[in-house]
């Protein structure tokens, strides 16, 4: 069973036009979403630009995401830095704000061995009661979680699952067969519908943003068995899945919900807002899904 819900949204963090944290939008926002098919919310993630917000944001947004929809949905705090001890710190932090459950990126930017991987994610999953999910990107981090050190992550009986944005069929495939106590999710849009044809039991989605009916419907029908259905849907979300990565996430997202719901301000530097082109091709492929 997907520990934390089958669709989790990679959740953005709202800014003031100041660039201050908009806590009572974040609240609107996360309602929204669990309102449109979301089952949990991942906050402070990559997407909701946590290398450039203050620890005191990060839990001041743990705590609102539990206050706003805690009852509702699974609240999955990203604590996951390239500092192992702050890592521990904002997971204990997380914890203790009520949320259910931690994000785990790989160290960014070091590049620890696989050895140095396995004491960085222990010691986060030792800092708390909460499950944790890994979070392998190597495209962003530069440092693969390799299946052997999932494998044996996977013995901690509070690592439960792994958000995997390898974006490689072949690996997702391993992982699934060779570690079946560790629950997989897509990482990336695109490969979400592939994913589970090989195992994978959802997904933590940028586009749920915008489409997350649609995505509810085709991890409802893959679960289901039912890949007709999930393929259709799967083909007509690609263009989203395209705009929505057109420039580094989350601008292009973030210019999708100033166009079509309610202001969310700017990206922080060192990222940028998206383009007008980008900001055209996102509202091209949302029209063009929706006429469908």
């Amino acid at each position: 069973m997907p520990p934390f819900g089958e669709v989790l949204t990679a959740m953005i963090t709202p800014f003031t036009d100041e660039g201050t944290v908009d806590y009572d939008r974040a609240a609107r926002l996360a309602r929204y979403l669990i309102e449109h098919g979301s089952d949990g919310l991942v906050v402070t993630g990559t997407t909701g630009e946590s290398p450039t917000l203050t620890e005191d944001e990060k839990v001041n947004l743990y705590r609102t995401m539990v206050e706003a929809v805690g009852r509702k949905a699974t609240v999955v705090a990203g604590t996951g830095t390239y500092d192992t001890a702050e890592s521990v710190r904002l997971t204990k932090k997380a914890a203790a704000a009520g949320c259910h459950g931690i994000l785990a990126v790989t160290p960014y930017y070091n590049r620890p061995s696989q050895e140095g991987l396995l004491a960085h994610f222990r010691a986060i999953a030792d800092a708390s009661d909460l499950p944790v999910m890994l979070y392998n990107i190597p495209g962003r981090t530069a440092r693969r979680i390799e299946i052997s050190t999932l494998r044996a992550l996977s013995e901690h009986p509070r690592i439960v699952a792994t958000k995997d944005a390898v974006m490689d069929i072949d690996f997702t495939s391993q992982t699934c067969r060779s570690i079946p106590n560790l629950a997989v999710y897509s990482g990336q849009d695109s490969y979400t519908l592939p994913m589970m044809a090989v195992g994978a039991v959802g997904v933590v989605s940028v586009i749920t943003h915008v489409a997350g009916r649609r995505v509810k419907e085709m991890v409802r029908a893959a679960a289901d068995g039912d890949f007709v259905s999930a393929r259709s849907l799967h083909q007509a979300m690609l263009p989203l899945c395209e705009a929505c990565f057109l420039e580094t996430n989350p601008a292009p997202v973030k210019a999708a919900m100033n166009a079509m719901w309610e202001p969310v301000g700017q990206p922080r530097l060192p990222l940028v807002a998206a383009s007008e082109a980008t900001t055209a091709a996102v509202k091209e492929a949302i029209a063009a899904l929706f006429d469908s």
